[in-house]
């Protein structure tokens, strides 16, 4: 079975910098907000923002055209009555100084009160689901959902970004030959125009953030041109240097859990004698040195479906077992994916079993079609080594242009967005 994504647009990108995610407080320490894809207690699940009813697409929509949807689960067989406000930020994801009705034509606190309870599961839960509320303009946001109004009681936090086309980004074509590097990389270059933009001083009032494929933990931040033309108000991205270029990766590994009953591809085994069910995923090895191999996937995302009952009120959670079969390397493993919010926490952390030579993880995960992949945490090893790294990979990329507004307060506005691919099938 093959699954892809909807994206129109299909181009090609650059520049990565991996950087750490933050793991989640546990109910044990204080609370603290942090402007980040997170949650703050065990038992909320399976956090998902989207525009409309379209799960695998990135949270961005353009300023007054879309609608975002937040959904997660609470382990809990209970109702708990959860808010939620938003929060502005910067570029950079640092909070900014604009007041709620700068952004917001309502009040900045929203109930979550479309709910649904679990029916006949094996661990009861509630899933909630809200419409995120417009706001006046573009740029990052935080949603941030509480408990009875109380701010500071934080269950989860996710971020979405609002954009309006005022810059046009154009492709200037792949420029990279033949050579080691190329087998690696991917890059690409392109050019910013903002003509429609009073802007005095681009290189210190305009940053570019790029992304591959929605995640966190490889995006590089306030990317810096290569030449400015200030007569016509456009800036270059050329990108030679491979500290300029992002890994192509390999294609995300998967497997299908949407049936206990008939489990799908790369689905060992499931242990029924236990609740909740335990999964087995087929024993992985190392990728390292091998050839591109092409295969659909839907990069790094996840899909929450039920072929057993076709009603997600009836979905369980499993446990689902990982093994990856290596001697122990320098550093940490982790299983890691949209599903896991692209975080390195102990919650995805593998263990290593020295007699069966291999490293595991435990991880309660719903029924679906999962993508998946190791990352090393090391001061020695790069993020891909069990993976490998090819320019052939099919991955997605997005540019993000903000632009400053000195108007008080201050605050960066999304003033360009741009999807794009790489290696389309």
């Amino acid at each position: 079975m093959k699954l892809t994504l909807l994206f129109a647009l299909s181009l090609s990108l650059t520049c990565c910098i991996p950087a750490p995610q933050s793991s989640a407080n546990s109910r044990t320490k204080p609370k603290a907000l942090q402007l980040a894809d997170l949650t703050y207690e065990p038992e909320i699940k399976s956090v998902r923002l989207y525009p409309g009813e379209t799960p695998l697409l990135p949270a961005v929509i353009r300023l007054g055209e879309a609608s975002l949807t937040l959904e997660f689960d609470d382990l809990r067989n209970d109702y708990q009555s959860y808010y939620a406000r938003l929060i502005n930020c910067n570029y950079d994801w640092t909070e900014s100084g604009l007041q709620d009705l700068d952004f917001l034509d309502t009040y900045n606190e929203f109930p979550v009160n479309t709910y649904e309870f679990s029916v006949d599961t094996h661990i009861p839960y509630v899933q909630y689901k809200v419409n995120v509320p417009a706001v006046k303009i573009s740029g990052n946001y935080v949603i941030v959902v509480y408990r009875d109004g109380n701010k500071d009681d934080i269950i989860l936090t996710k971020r979405f970004m609002v954009f309006e086309n005022r810059v046009t980004l154009l492709n200037n074509g792949n420029l990279i030959g033949s050579s080691t590097l190329a087998n690696l990389n991917q890059q690409i270059n392109f050019t910013v125009n903002y003509k429609n933009l009073n802007v005095p001083n681009p290189m210190l009032d305009m940053h570019v953030t790029i992304r591959q494929n929605q995640r966190w933990d490889n995006e590089s931040r306030d990317v810096r041109p290569s030449f400015i033309r200030e007569i016509e108000k456009e800036m270059d991205y050329n990108f030679f240097d491979p500290d300029k270029m992002f890994k192509g990766g390999n294609e995300f590994r998967f497997f299908d859990l949407r049936s206990l009953n008939y489990p799908g591809r790369n689905v060992a085994y499931i242990n029924k004698n236990v609740k909740p069910f335990e999964a087995y995923i087929a024993k992985d090895k190392t990728r390292t040195g091998e050839v591109y191999s092409q295969y659909d996937d839907i990069n790094g995302q996840y899909l929450l479906e039920n072929y057993d009952y076709r009603d997600q009120s009836f979905s369980n959670y499993v446990k689902v077992n990982f093994s990856l079969a290596s001697a122990p390397v320098k550093g940490d493993v982790y299983v890691t994916g949209a599903f896991t919010q692209w975080g390195l926490t102990n919650e995805n952390k593998m263990r290593y079993d020295s007699t069966q030579q291999l490293y595991s993880a435990n991880i309660l995960i719903k029924q679906g079609w999962y993508d998946y992949q190791y990352v090393v945490k090391s001061k020695s090893l790069p993020p891909y080594y069990f993976e490998g790294t090819h320019f052939e990979t099919e991955n997605h990329y997005e540019i993000f242009v903000y632009t400053r507004s000195y108007l008080a307060p201050a605050s960066d506005k999304l003033v360009g967005y741009i999807l794009l691919q790489k290696n389309a099938r």
